[in-house]
């Protein structure tokens, strides 16, 4: 993230320190209800712990490398603050890719991690970047126009990551896509989208988090570049908060929705 935080949510970093998140239209946000997402962040953390020394390596891969999921998924529901977007009918003009990718996003940043955008792609077709007979459903239910991707990579190409948002109509299909990209689930996932530099996105040890911005579904994925797991979860959950940072569209779309 240009913007390293975004709002209505809380990391652990293993630290034992929690932070709520911000972003660039603050003064429009509301405040957290600390205590109950403090017990959420509790269990998330306890989630990544178990998943990261269960000993998995990676998502489940298809004879033609389609079918990849992240082995750490963390997903999380609406965020309040962007109550002014839960339909799209309050937000009707298609994104382009110079809205989402702009000069400020180029480069994304959190601590020590830094990464650039290596490519970028918006689809208004759904269903040919994404895989799972459950996830497409539920793309084509929730009325998905388009899709969004970014593949970050980092100066010393040492970690990567994708950056995605989909377009719903409405918070209810949202919300859906998140809990459809559960791996658990099975029902489908994101393809990652190739960039030069990017060795074997999603076919290694990965994670990646999601949560409903109003009508809009966004993940942040990362990995190591090439897949190799990391020391620590921590690399992976600093890396996916600045991978975040490309959300930034969704907050000038709720000043113009007037939220």
């Amino acid at each position: 993230m240009s913007d390293t935080s975004s709002p209505m949510k809380t990391r652990n970093t293993g630290e034992g320190d929690f932070w709520p998140d911000e972003g660039p239209q603050r003064s429009r946000r509301k405040p957290l209800i600390i205590s109950v997402v403090a017990v959420v962040a509790v269990i998330v953390a306890a989630v990544v712990v178990f998943l990261f020394t269960s000993g998995g390596n990676g998502g489940p891969a298809s004879a033609n490398g389609s079918a990849l999921t992240p082995t750490v998924w963390v997903g999380t529901g609406a965020s309040q603050g962007t109550a002014k977007l839960n339909l799209r009918t309050a937000d009707q003009r298609p994104l382009n890719a110079g809205e989402v990718f702009t000069s400020d996003v180029k480069t994304v940043s959190h601590g020590k991690y830094s990464l650039n955008l290596a490519g970028s792609q918006l689809s208004g077709d759904c269903r040919s970047v994404t895989w799972g007979q459950g996830l497409q459903a539920d793309l084509a239910k929730y009325g998905c126009t388009q899709v969004v991707r970014g593949a970050y990579l980092s100066a010393d190409k040492r970690y990567a990551g994708q950056f995605i948002a989909l377009n719903l109509d409405r918070l209810e299909g949202a919300d859906q896509i998140i809990r459809d990209l559960d791996p658990q689930s099975k029902s489908g996932f994101v393809l990652p989208l190739s960039a030069p530099g990017v060795s074997k996105f999603g076919s290694g040890f990965s994670a990646a988090y999601g949560q409903s911005y109003g009508h809009y579904a966004i993940v942040s994925w990362v990995q190591r570049n090439g897949g190799a797991r990391p020391a620590t979860m921590n690399e992976l959950l600093d890396a996916s908060v600045a991978i975040e940072g490309a959300n930034n569209f969704v907050w000038q779309r709720l000043v113009l929705a007037g939220g």
